[in-house]
């Protein structure tokens, strides 16, 4: 498995916190549940580690969440869906998990549903970009 397989990523020529806003509008334009967002060069500069600049945020869609939920409880292992901005060799990029990757390890989860969530997950990073 490489990496496309697992993730969609773009690079965007925003600066970094413009990136993450930009994912947030797009979130909430799709209207899709912002769960959290952590700062991860924050918390691990709290440990006395440096990190280039990295943000995880997770979002969820209560429908393809009920649906997924209704026929495996430990699909929500891979639940909620994450999109990251970070900063790497001076670019900018923002990258979601592919909800394609659910199908595969859970085999009551149709590809066809998998990609419908998919589908919007790569919209939110490339209206974020």
């Amino acid at each position: 498995m490489e990496i496309k397989d697992f993730a969609y990523i773009v690079e965007t020529e925003k600066t970094f916190d413009e990136a993450v806003v930009s994912v947030l509008k797009e979130v909430d334009k799709k209207g899709w549940a912002l769960f959290n967002v952590y700062d991860v060069k924050e918390r691990l500069a709290a440990k006395g580690f440096a990190q280039q600049p990295l943000k995880i945020i997770e979002i969820c869609s209560g429908k393809y969440a009920n649906n997924f939920l209704s026929k495996n409880k430990l699909t929500s292992l891979c639940m909620p869906c994450k999109i990251n901005v970070l900063q790497e060799n001076g670019k900018i990029i923002i990258a979601g998990m592919k909800p394609t990757m659910i199908s595969q390890f859970f085999s009551e989860i149709s590809i066809e549903e998998a990609k419908e969530v998919e589908k919007e997950v790569k919209e939110i990073v490339d209206n974020s970009k």
